[in-house]
């Protein structure tokens, strides 16, 4: 049986996003379930564009999430190999140098929705004669075009199923610029054959790109590999993602605070038939996630989801795993784990846990409605100064029930409120022991 092979190319000319991590996500997961190889491809042939500081993000972002590759790859190293590619296309005659400039095509697209035809390249740069193209260099440098067979295309997809484009409808692609680039149409293609890759899993608009590819593939001698093309994101609401994709960098929901299980839960599952649950390690993850369980459709992606699942991940996780950040805090150590288990029902991300500890350390400015007024009054009269043991809360609120009038909530909640600031929170019991200063007790 062949190994499995999948890559990820992102081009490293800016932050990963929601949507690259879902193309990320799926090709690591194919990789993974087999036991076969996950490849991460920098796209890095435009070299302006292109940053170190990018290529260093990308790999810290997988790091983050645990996807890690088994080997990495960069294009700008790898030109050599599509020059010998362009050469083979060029004397088999599938290469074909052209020299419209983009004002030139813009208008020649125009003309042919004008008249009703769709806006395909017309091939005109096949009709030029040698001294035509020496005239045309001495003026703007070529580009270079592959040369389509004008056949149907068909593949089957692995999420979208039977695929068939009539080439006749596609323009031949630009494989190189007129500055001298090699284009992602070439490079990945003469990549995906060296490197052995087997599946290909990307975003529904390149279904048409993937037409072509094939194609090039075919005439370099090689054979095309299975693919399947993810549906692609919208928001909430069905609105286009593509501008928001800037605020829903990976690095910015991490610094939010969504947890990889979280991110990784909601992406595995969002826009399948399945239901999106909490898993913990990539191998839960992994287990149930199957491409041909994914639809066509447009997939609604809400940030806000992130947070029932970031908000489970973290309140499943044991003293260990959040010891350092609860002593980066300043929690002693006598208190740190008791701290954990009052806190970890009452935060959504980890850096809440700095908001209880201040309660705890500094107290609160308490919340007294009028009409609670005396009564809380006379109830701190009864709080002895902390430290405070296990029974505090039962002992003080039994000295209080003395009090005519007062029973249940009505008893309960104002002090709640006089020793937190707050109506809702942890279990009092468990909250008394950890409060080192009572603000409303010392009349502040």
């Amino acid at each position: 049986m062949t190994s499995i092979v999948t890559r990820f190319a992102p081009s490293p000319t800016g932050y990963l996003h929601i949507g690259n991590l879902r193309t990320a996500l799926f090709n690591y997961m194919i990789a993974r379930k087999s036991g076969g190889e996950f490849i991460l491809r920098l796209d890095d042939t435009d070299q302006e564009r292109s940053k170190q500081e990018y290529i260093d993000a990308i790999q810290q972002d997988l790091e983050w999430l645990g996807l890690t590759w088994d080997r990495i790859e960069q294009q700008s190293k790898r030109l050599e190999r599509y020059t010998a590619a362009a050469d083979k296309l060029r004397a088999d005659g599938r290469f074909y140098e052209c020299f419209e400039t983009p004002g030139e095509l813009d208008l020649k697209r125009k003309k042919q929705l004008n008249m009703g035809r769709p806006p395909v390249y017309d091939r005109a740069a096949l009709n030029l004669d040698d001294a035509a193209k020496i005239t045309l260099r001495a003026d703007r440098a070529g580009y270079w075009r592959f040369l389509l067979n004008q056949t149907r295309i068909d593949w089957e997809d692995g999420i979208l199923g039977a695929l068939s484009i009539d080439a006749a409808s596609v323009s031949d692609p630009v494989l190189i610029r007129a500055d001298g680039q090699v284009l992602y149409t070439l490079a990945s293609v003469v990549d995906d054959m060296d490197m052995g890759v087997t599946h290909i899993v990307r975003g529904s608009d390149h279904v048409t790109n993937t037409a072509t590819q094939i194609q090039i593939i075919e005439a370099l001698g090689g054979t095309a590999p299975g693919f399947a093309h993810h549906s692609l994101l919208t928001g909430a609401q069905g609105e286009a993602l593509s501008k928001r994709l800037g605020t829903l960098s990976l690095r910015d929901l991490r610094a939010q605070g969504v947890t990889p299980a979280a991110l990784l839960s909601l992406m595995a599952r969002l826009g399948s038939s399945q239901p999106v649950e909490l898993r913990l390690t990539l191998d839960e993850i992994a287990e149930g996630f199957d491409l041909s369980q994914f639809g066509a459709a447009p997939t609604k992606f809400d940030p806000e989801d992130l947070w029932p699942l970031t908000r489970a991940d973290l309140q499943a996780r044991p003293f260990s795993a959040v010891q350092a950040e609860i002593a980066r805090l300043g929690v002693p150590d006598d208190l740190a784990p008791a701290f954990w288990d009052v806190a970890r029902e009452n935060i959504t991300k980890l850096d809440d846990l700095g908001a209880w500890w201040a309660l705890c350390r500094d107290g609160a400015a308490p919340d007294i409605a009028p009409e609670d007024a005396d009564f809380v009054a006379q109830a701190l009269q009864l709080l002895p100064p902390p430290p405070y043991g296990p029974e505090a809360w039962a002992e003080w609120t039994t000295a209080v029930k003395a009090t005519p009038g007062r029973k249940g909530k009505g008893l309960f909640m104002p002090l709640r409120k006089a020793l937190t600031g707050q109506a809702h929170g942890p279990e009092m019991a468990a909250l008394m022991p950890l409060l080192q200063r009572i603000p409303a007790r010392d009349g502040v």
